[in-house]
């Protein structure tokens, strides 16, 4: 039986990097199997760290992307469906002695669990995180109802 490599930091174990590091190999698996071209010796992309919340008049997406300028990232909407792309570049280091956080292309698709006014979407980028809030559609707005006698 094959072990995985530890994560260790000060005497640690991080068993999340572990099950991060099982999904993507399982991904590079299963992209391989569908015939996904390689890049640079990579496979596909990668998506990022995301949170999706819900308020009374939107939805707000917060995405993590360091080191990611605004003409690196692409958003769309199409109906419900989020599509951000993008690509962070590798910085070239003269004695990199570990490296752990991602570059290359990356891609989140998300599908919202209502409708939504396209319109009016706003996509911000501040330190590191691209934060969207994309209004939702009158129908979709809680509506109170007074009972009357």
């Amino acid at each position: 039986m094959t072990m995985l490599a530890l994560h260790r930091r000060g005497g640690e174990t991080y068993p999340a990097r572990e099950f991060e590091d099982v999904y993507d190999r399982l991904g590079q698996l299963m992209n391989a199997a569908l015939g996904e071209s390689v890049e640079d010796g990579r496979m596909g992309a990668w998506m990022p760290m995301a949170d999706i919340s819900e308020t009374e008049d939107s939805y707000v997406v917060e995405i993590d992307v360091p080191g990611a300028s605004k003409n690196q990232i692409d958003v769309q909407l199409s109906e419900r469906e989020l599509i951000v792309t993008g690509e962070i570049d590798e910085q070239e280091r003269e004695r990199r002695h570990r490296k752990m956080r991602r570059t290359g292309r990356f891609e989140l698709r998300a599908m919202l669990p209502g409708d939504v006014d396209a319109d009016r979407v706003d996509a911000h980028l501040c330190d590191g995180v691209l934060t969207i809030t994309i209004p939702k559609a009158a129908a979709a707005k809680p509506r109170h109802i007074e009972v009357s006698v």
